[in-house]
């Protein structure tokens, strides 16, 4: 079978094309030495799990270099406290490593208890935590004794795996060994729910929750876009999980289910056919009649609101190609939404699948689509210079990759500012998307930017030559000779 790209051997089979040899490609393997890649660590999947919490703060256990990214920079919004954007951490230095770290994660925890009187403290160990081995859930539990707050322990070092979908396992186990069941509701209905992972990235939780809202159902907690830990202390009592993204959740709902026997449901709100699917599997879930009907009048009212504009980008889309390169949910979950824009995915690919991510890929996408794990920034340059999508999904470190090489992009990431969400959020997508695809500046040349800059690089470099060959002309000119200068 021909390489989709040309790259190393050993990275030749994590590139397949659905519909030949081999659909799935190989993937949940450590990431080629040498090679840049775009994956992030154990600690860094529990901190997405967790950090969406507002009324918490957000302990990180490790050098200050461990802080650098916090929440406040991925895009979850909050409509109450904003406690969970305050970048926290110990600031392990030398000495501390030596002598180690637990008293100064002790006195630290403390002083954030006394400063600002946070619902909880959740401690996340990093690698050199883990090194030194300093005891996090000792500290943990005499300072919880100590204050009365929340002290929450996330054993979360980025040395125990390749990929941080163990720290989303990580992540969630924190939240059932010490959050979840803990607290009794004193208000129940028969519609009770959880929304399970949404993290109101760009404010998409609001595109979905007075839906459910209208529909009849109660949320007790969201795990955890825009929550507050003691409402997820109720979760237990829901007669329903919804899962939103299937990458960091089924775990948690899965674990649920065994522990409480809360059945879930695996849900999608990006793009209209599936908002539409999912409402009605929830109210179907229910049985209740008075709610099915009032989800449907829900939906005519939602399509009703949004088709007439949708149909205007849709006639400027029809027909474009879209790759996605991003998280292992979205790189399924987006391909519906495209084609109802008239779009066509020719490639889909994620940082950080497993196999059943690929799986779910395998599933939606049609034959002849390239699937790709882990790619670095030169296979995906050659994925876009070899193939040419009109749009490209993905994260910021990606952006200026498509720039250059004069593809229009998209943000889908934790950097986005706009919701994508529901039916309202949809229509943002679609307009976001025509935004980008449409743009006049990616027609006023048919060379690529990539193209242009190498021109720039490959004349500048004959500049070069002809000034040598000048200089050395010049030389010859102005030498001494035995008639006139001028004539030589």
């Amino acid at each position: 079978m021909e390489p989709v790209i040309e790259t190393f051997e050993s990275r030749k089979k994590h590139m397949c094309v659905k519909g030949e040899e081999l659909s799935i490609p190989v993937c949940d393997k450590a990431s080629m030495p040498g090679t840049v890649t775009q994956r992030t660590c154990v600690y860094g999947g529990a901190r997405i799990v967790l950090m969406p919490i507002t009324d918490s703060i957000h302990l990180v256990h490790g050098p200050i270099g461990c802080a650098a990214c916090t929440w406040d920079i991925r895009g979850s919004k909050s409509s109450r406290e904003n406690l969970y954007k305050k970048g926290c951490s110990t600031d392990l230095q030398e000495k501390d490593i030596i002598f180690g770290g637990e008293k100064k994660l002790f006195e630290t925890v403390l002083e954030l208890n006394r400063l600002f009187n946070p619902g909880a403290i959740f401690v996340y160990a990093t690698c050199v935590a883990g090194v030194i081995g300093d005891d996090i859930k000792a500290v943990c539990k005499k300072t919880q004794k100590i204050t009365g707050c929340r002290v929450i322990p996330v054993q979360s070092e980025g040395f125990q795996d390749h990929n941080k979908t163990k720290g989303h396992w990580i992540g969630g186990d924190a939240l059932l060994d010490y959050v979840i069941g803990t607290r009794e509701s004193g208000k129940t209905t028969p519609f009770d729910i959880n929304i399970v992972g949404e993290f109101n990235v760009a404010g998409d939780l609001w595109g979905i929750k007075p839906l459910l809202e209208e529909m009849g159902v109660n949320i007790i907690s969201t795990m955890s876009g825009d929550s507050h830990v003691e409402e997820i202390a109720q979760a237990h009592r829901a007669k329903l999980n919804i899962v939103q993204c299937q990458k960091s959740s089924n775990y948690v709902a899965q674990k649920m289910k065994k522990k409480y026997g809360i059945p879930f449901l695996k849900v999608n709100f990006f793009g209209l056919d599936q908002t539409v699917n999912s409402l009605r599997e929830i109210a179907d879930f229910f049985g209740d009649e008075e709610m099915i009907q009032r989800t449907e009048k829900i939906i005519a009212q939602g399509l009703a609101e949004v088709q007439g504009e949708i149909q205007d980008y849709k006639k400027r889309l029809s027909g474009k190609t879209v790759a996605l390169y991003v998280g292992g949910n979205k790189a399924w979950s987006l391909v519906r939404a495209f084609e109802e824009l008239g779009m066509d995915v020719m490639m889909s690919g994620t940082k950080n699948g497993i196999r059943e991510d690929y799986e779910r890929i395998k599933e939606t996408v049609r034959d002849g689509t390239i699937i790709v794990d882990d790619a670095n920034s030169t296979e995906l340059a050659r994925l876009l210079k070899k193939y040419e999508p009109d749009l490209l999904i993905s994260g910021a470190k990606e952006k200026y990759i498509s720039l250059k090489l004069g593809i229009p992009f998209c943000d889908f990431n934790h950097d986005r500012i706009s919701a994508f969400a529901g039916f309202k959020g949809f229509l943002s997508f679609a307009k976001e998307v025509d935004a980008s695809v449409s743009s006049p500046v990616f027609n006023l040349t048919s060379t690529s930017l990539y193209d242009i800059s190498n021109n720039l690089n490959y004349n500048n470099l004959n500049s070069e030559e002809n000034l040598k060959t000048k200089k050395s002309s010049d030389k010859v000119l102005s030498a001494p000779s035995g008639g006139d200068k001028h004539e030589s």
